[in-house]
């Protein structure tokens, strides 16, 4: 496959299947498009009514080629598509481009004709179908029909884009030249037939010309393939930057566990993103300028930044956006300030504080290059913006040359914020390696991506432990919605403590093993079709022993009201208390099965804090992952003994997780809802319990 995609990606040969002669319709551009750039190889036309082409010899049918071409672009119909792949995969050629639509975007009989393509390509790779094709930029070869094209001269650089829409890849190339940014390939992989996001990550993965790869999804079709190559890109140093359209997707469904309403179908995304060390963008503005930052090359190892600057204002804009991100802007050390002080002796300079004003009035390079030098040099600081101010873009030249020369001694992250309207300036800037913004929070956004990935380069990902299943409980004989005390039984069997209880029935007398719970119990209906007791007054909090029999005869009564179901046993419990409520959840989705942790109780999703991991197939979370989600809580404090508060048994806890992702792994395909809530943690050294919990199987 991959000798494939070497040769779809730098072909010596292109066969064009359905040319035109008329190089403004669509079926015309790749050769005119070609022709343009120089393409240094052959093009074959195929059309049976022309025999010639833009000067180029045009034949009547794919059997009169004189060679195998290494790629064919297809424009033809439907049916003549299907025709044309079966042909070109007879011949021998590696991969085809079809552009041509009707496939598997049109439903259920474009996807039929869809699996016909597939079947008609047998061993030759498709891109495609529906899709606007492809443009190795580092070596001059558009495979595509985009207007984008156009331009005279492509922006070439190291960053390169895969992309699930077509149109977006024109969007990227022309703002990408007006920025300033070098691309190296660009691929619009629309249906996704055969050749997909993985594959072409893993080819970029070993591409040179490539130091940031750039995605643009609409749904990831193969999870684990994905997960696969976007791990090799990291260990490759690669990253990848993704922006993600459906955030507003209706993906939370209508479960019965808290978890499902806290997992929606983007937060499956950002959880599987986080995991494998992906940037995502949250706006499409980001989509561009972390890429920008990142292809410096240029790596973040701190979060001290100087401002330079000759406007206070802008200074003041860019330090609050910083501020805001989590970064400092420390004053000037006594040594860096005597340096700074030197180049403009008396008042004018402000340089006891930061943003560093400096005076730049009439253009002085100079004055620039030693400011920025000094910085540079300062232990202070791990990086430096730039403010260019309006009086610093007369001589836009000047002073891109003056950044460019104190760049070469020092590896520091350096950017620029270009305060007026100067996209020109700016771009300059950019090609100078000297990443350059037009909005303040850009450069937050920026230095936060290039701190990122120094992080990803520090940690080592853990690959999850093989799952162990229980040999304690049939769970062959478990299906359907279980009760709580069979979904705690089933917990304990993967051993995860609960609290101590007694099943009782509704016409029982007597309670006297109840006493053995202490002075005051929980009372609770044990029902297979009613999951959330508290809805309709099933669940009694400090009931005296002596009390039971009427609490559960008052209970019955008001459920049967309620619900319309006669409950026939319930469940009395010890009383837990003086521990944190937590809760851990599993989540299934198209993407994939994830683990969901935070904090439990009532409250579950009215305070939302929660992290996920997904998990692979037959693996379990690592106890050191696990940890690594709770320190991620913004209630880790309370865990952590926040302000002399104990500290919660977080071992304990650790292990819980640990055995409850055991739980899902071992039973993945049967297992649709599981989740402890709440999960009680005690203060160190005394455990945990599950106090309630719920699990439905297929």
């Amino acid at each position: 496959m991959s000798n494939a995609i070497q040769k779809l990606m730098e072909p010596r040969s292109i066969a064009i299947i359905g040319a035109s002669t008329d190089p403004k319709k669509t079926a015309g551009r790749p050769i005119a498009y070609l022709q343009k750039h120089h393409f240094k190889g052959k093009i074959y036309p195929v059309n049976p009514r022309v025999e010639e082409i833009s000067g180029l010899k045009c034949y009547p049918d794919i059997g009169a080629l004189p060679e195998t071409p290494d790629v064919a672009i297809i424009m033809v119909g439907t049916d003549k598509a299907l025709s044309a792949v079966k042909e070109l995969a007879a011949l021998g050629t590696p991969a085809a481009i079809v552009l041509t639509s009707g496939f598997a975007e049109h439903g259920p009989e474009g996807l039929k004709k869809q699996e016909e393509l597939i079947a008609a390509a047998g061993s030759m790779r498709i891109l495609g179908p529906n899709t606007i094709g492809m443009v190795n930029i580092t070596d001059d070869i558009p495979l595509s029909p985009s207007s984008a094209l156009e331009m005279d001269e492509f922006p070439k650089g190291s960053v390169s884009v895969i992309s699930q829409s077509g149109g977006i890849l024109g969007s990227l190339l022309s703002r990408a030249t007006a920025c300033g940014l070098g691309l190296s390939k660009l691929v619009s992989t629309s249906n996704e037939a055969d050749l997909g996001l993985a594959d072409f990550v893993d080819y970029l993965v070993n591409d040179s010309s490539t130091k940031v790869i750039v995605l643009y999804i609409e749904s990831i079709r193969h999870p684990e393939k994905f997960r696969a190559s976007a791990l090799r890109a990291r260990q490759a140093g690669k990253p990848i930057v993704v922006y993600k359209v459906g955030k507003s997707e209706a993906g939370v469904k209508a479960a019965i566990s808290h978890t499902g309403a806290l997992a929606g179908s983007d937060k499956m995304y950002d959880a599987l993103f986080k995991q494998v060390g992906i940037i995502r963008a949250n706006t499409f503005a980001e989509y561009l300028d972390i890429p920008a930052a990142l292809a410096s090359g240029r790596v973040l190892k701190g979060k001290r930044v100087a401002i330079l600057t000759s406007t206070g204002g802008a200074g003041t804009l860019v330090a609050d956006s910083l501020g805001e991100w989590g970064f400092e802007t420390p004053v000037p050390d006594e040594k860096t300030a005597a340096r700074l002080r030197a180049l403009q002796p008396g008042d004018q300079a402000v340089l006891d504080r930061n943003p560093i004003d400096v005076t730049l009035a009439g253009l002085q390079p100079d004055l620039l290059r030693s400011a920025i030098g000094a910085l540079l040099d300062s232990p202070t600081y791990d990086a430096l913006i730039l403010i260019l101010g309006s009086s610093s873009l007369s001589m836009p030249d000047l002073m891109a040359g003056a950044v460019r020369d104190c760049m070469l001694t020092s590896d520091k992250p350096v950017i620029a914020y270009v305060s007026p309207h100067a996209p020109i300036a700016g771009a300059l800037m950019t090609k100078l390696g000297v990443p350059a913004f037009s909005q303040p929070e850009s450069c937050s956004v920026a230095l936060s991506s290039m701190f990122h990935v120094s992080k990803l380069k520090e940690n080592t990902l853990a690959e999850g432990l093989v799952a162990r299943s229980s040999k304690n409980l049939d769970i062959d004989a478990l299906h359907g919605s279980l009760n709580e005390h069979q979904a705690k039984n089933l917990f304990a069997a993967f051993g995860i403590a609960g609290v101590k209880e007694l099943v009782v029935s509704a016409g029982q007398a007597h309670f006297d093993a109840a006493s053995e719970l202490g002075e005051k119990v929980v009372v609770k209906i044990l029902s297979n079709e009613i999951l959330h007791k508290t809805e309709v007054g099933g669940v009694a909090l400090n009931v005296p022993v002596s009390g039971i029999a009427s609490k559960i005869a008052v209970m019955a009564l008001e459920v049967k009201e309620k619900s319309g179901v006669t409950i026939q046993e319930f469940l009395v419990q010890e009383m837990a208390s003086g521990g944190m409520e937590f809760m851990v959840g599993m989540h299934c989705d198209p993407l994939g099965t994830a683990i969901l942790v935070g904090m439990g109780g009532v409250t579950a999703e009215l305070f939302k804090d929660t992290q996920m991991r997904l998990i692979s197939p037959g693996k379990a979370l690592s106890g050191d992952e696990v940890l690594e989600m709770l320190k991620e809580l913004k209630t880790w404090p309370l865990l952590d003994g926040y302000r002399g508060r104990p500290k919660c048994d977080v071992k304990a806890l650790v292990e819980a997780i640990v055995s409850f992702s055991e739980l899902v792994a071992s039973l993945d395909g049967r297992l649709i809802e599981c989740e402890i809530n709440p999960l009680f943690v005690f203060s160190e050294g005394k455990g945990i319990k599950a106090a309630d919990g719920i699990a439905v199987l297929s």
